[in-house]
């Protein structure tokens, strides 16, 4: 897969002497959902509006389909649509209106069947002819990634697209962005949601500080970061773990009527055999087990404390 997007050695250092982005490396492919995770202040925002030409880098590139973003930027903004966190439109003008004098913009001709089905898609062509101070903040969001695919871009950014939006309409704009997937869009999400990343993604990336901490493929982020936890249901309760089983470092939960053992699923060995077996020489009755993953939260927050150390 071609990548559509390359940033090398990319950095931003504001008056003052803060440093938004400390020597940042990354390859966006093509057709792909990239995850930005990270937070507040970790450079997220200044990374997207660097690579869409709002903001002018210190040092290094970005290079959007082989163009430049500072000596060519008229050819790499115009693969660019961007939905900007802050919800800023005009008030009185008409959906339709709004989302064709964006394409506009662009200096591409009217196109009226595209904006219809741009606005089908996005589920506003019942509302085309309603004003944007009539909308409610989800459908004026909608508006803001209507503009933005107004002129075909080939990548879009969205910055936490779902900041503020209730989880029904947060979930149709997961549909949304996954069947711009389809339709071939190279999509680049920041968000503050992890189960947003975790639902959608292909890769995630992990900011921090400026700096970015890792780019990895969801799945494999999950396999090798990831721990699983083993539950065991007792049938006595317990007021305290029993010595013997000290090294196991199990966590006394539900009110001691059960036991939780956490283990790498990296390891030669996870210890479950011999744990069972000490357990039933310590005369504890076991009711059921059960097993379940750490969550992408759980694995982000200790990357985010590891770059921070």
């Amino acid at each position: 897969m071609d990548n559509i997007v390359e940033i090398r050695d990319l950095r931003k250092t504001y008056a003052g002497g803060f440093e938004a982005l400390k020597g940042v490396n990354l390859s966006i492919k093509k057709g792909e959902i990239l995850a930005l995770l990270g937070p507040n202040g970790a450079g997220k925002t200044t990374l997207i509006s660097t690579i869409c030409g709002i903001t002018n880098p210190g040092s290094g590139s970005v290079l959007v389909g082989g163009h430049d973003v500072v000596t060519q930027y008229r050819d790499a903004r115009r693969l660019i649509g961007l939905v900007p966190q802050e919800i800023n439109l005009e008030p009185f003008s008409k959906v339709k209106d709004t989302v064709a004098f964006s394409r506009g913009l662009f200096g591409k001709p009217r196109n009226p069947a595209l904006i219809e089905r741009i606005l089908r898609q996005l589920s506003l062509w019942e509302k085309r002819d309603a004003r944007v101070v009539e909308l409610s903040g989800g459908m004026k969001r909608r508006v803001l990634i209507a503009k933005a695919l107004s002129h075909e871009p080939e990548v879009l950014f969205l910055d936490e697209p779902t900041a503020g939006v209730d989880v029904e309409l947060r979930k149709d704009m997961w549909d949304i962005v996954a069947e711009l997937k389809e339709l071939g869009t190279t999509i680049i999400l920041t968000t503050h949601y992890i189960e947003e990343a975790e639902a959608i993604a292909d890769r995630i990336g992990v900011i921090s500080s400026g700096q970015l901490l890792l780019v990895e493929e969801k799945a494999e982020l999950m396999a090798r970061l990831g721990q699983k936890r083993l539950q065991i249901d007792l049938q006595d309760k317990l007021s305290a773990v029993p010595d013997v089983l000290v090294e196991y470092n199990l966590e006394l939960v539900e009110d001691g009527q059960a036991l939780r053992y956490t283990y790498d699923t990296r390891g030669e060995r996870t210890g479950i055999t011999r744990l069972l077996g000490d357990l039933a020489s310590a005369g504890i009755t076991l009711t059921d087990i059960q097993t379940e993953q750490s969550s992408l939260e759980e694995i982000f927050v200790g990357l985010v404390k590891e770059g921070a150390a």
